[in-house]
């Protein structure tokens, strides 16, 4: 079979949607990926993937630019002809639904985060609901990743009930991210990993970091702590950090920056606990890994966030857009005996064991393939 993924960025398919990938091509399926080339694209192509540029305006509601993108989509649809798509994020979703009904194509959709057009209420949600309403009359199945998310959805009436699913996000890799011990060191190093937008709380950990210093330095407490801050500056994102407050918060002493990389695990391995103060997930990649490898999380108690994290099990929840809160939940895994985060280690891992491996998403897009085949 022919198989489509369609995606606003190759970097997303690609750290993604990896396993899938090679699942499907292992079973002798032709992968064709349709997305904006990027520093990622080439990556695709040597995994064994064919893939087609795509321009598409991630970030605006220029209509012209979007009609652009549903007339490419249209070209290359009609002379790929593919068996199915799977679709992400919200106009590869939206704009590929409708081609892919004017050209009979069945498509598999992925509600894979709500993003700020749920976040905020304007004009431009409102446009984005009402087109996801009309859109999604039309996929043969949409998966979301958390019952929030779902569920919002029903209750705009943007979908029928009997058309979704939930999927445990994109799952993770258990041979790859597998176990390992937490430091022994005389160092707490707290690592958040996520793009730098205001979205995943960036100013709440930084300002968490100063209350957490503030009463490191009048208890005069000699316990070193490291905070360290991994992902990339979004320049094209409005709501991005940037590049200056970073430079500001490292020159204050506050962060260690990391910049970007491809390889999160040796980050990961070397702290003793990540944080996530996002506002909202679908299902955290970053968590999920964090919890495969069997580090104690604190995180948000939002949609996404509170599907990787019990509370007390495998970390600490706190309130959102709650630097105070977060303040405290960190330094309570601070002061935790290392037996209990070793007990939080270990239960993270079995959690994503028992919900969220790879092969458990796999075999429900595999499902769907399979009624494309009938």
């Amino acid at each position: 079979m022919k198989i489509t993924i369609l995606l606003n960025t190759s970097w997303n398919i690609y750290n993604f949607r990896a396993g899938l990938i090679k699942h499907f091509l292992a079973q002798k399926h032709e992968i064709i990926c349709l997305a904006p080339k990027d520093d990622y694209s080439h990556l695709l192509v040597e995994m064994g993937c064919t893939f087609i540029e795509t321009p598409l305006d991630n970030k605006g509601i220029n209509p012209l630019n979007d009609l652009k993108y549903c007339f490419s989509l249209w070209k290359i649809l009609r002379k790929t002809r593919p068996d199915v798509i799977f679709a992400y994020t919200i106009k590869p979703n939206i704009y590929g639904n409708f081609v892919a009904k004017m050209l009979n194509i069945p498509v598999v959709s992925n509600v894979s985060g709500l993003g700020t057009v749920f976040i905020r209420e304007n004009f431009s949600a409102k446009i984005a609901h009402f087109l996801y309403k009309m859109a999604f009359k039309f996929p043969q199945k949409i998966f979301f990743q958390n019952e929030d998310d779902l569920q919002i959805f029903l209750d705009k009436k943007l979908l029928e009930k009997s058309k979704t699913a939930l999927l445990a996000g994109s799952g993770i890799n258990l041979e790859e991210f597998s176990f390992d011990i937490l430091p022994k060191n005389n160092t707490f190093t707290f690592l958040l990993i996520a793009r730098l937008i205001y979205d995943k709380g960036i100013l709440e950990y930084i300002d968490a970091i100063r209350i957490i210093k503030k009463q490191q330095k009048n208890h005069q407490n000699n316990i070193q702590i490291k905070f360290q801050l991994l992902g990339k500056i979004d320049t094209q994102n409005t709501l991005n950090i940037t590049q200056t407050q970073v430079d500001a918060w490292v020159g204050e002493g506050l962060i260690e920056y990391l910049g970007e990389t491809n390889n999160v695990k040796p980050f990961i391995i070397a702290s003793d606990c990540v944080v996530l103060p996002s506002y909202r997930e679908g299902t955290p990649r970053t968590l999920l890994e964090a919890a495969a490898i069997g580090r104690p999380i604190v995180t948000t108690n939002v949609a996404g966030c509170k599907e990787v994290v019990e509370n007390e099990l495998n970390g600490f929840l706190c309130e959102p857009k709650n630097a105070q809160d977060l303040a405290d939940k960190m330094t309570k895994m601070l002061l935790l005996s290392i037996e209990k985060r070793q007990e939080m280690a270990h239960n993270g891992r079995k959690k994503v064991v028992a919900q969220f491996d790879e092969k458990l998403v796999i075999a429900k897009y595999q499902q769907e393939v399979l009624r494309c085949d009938v």
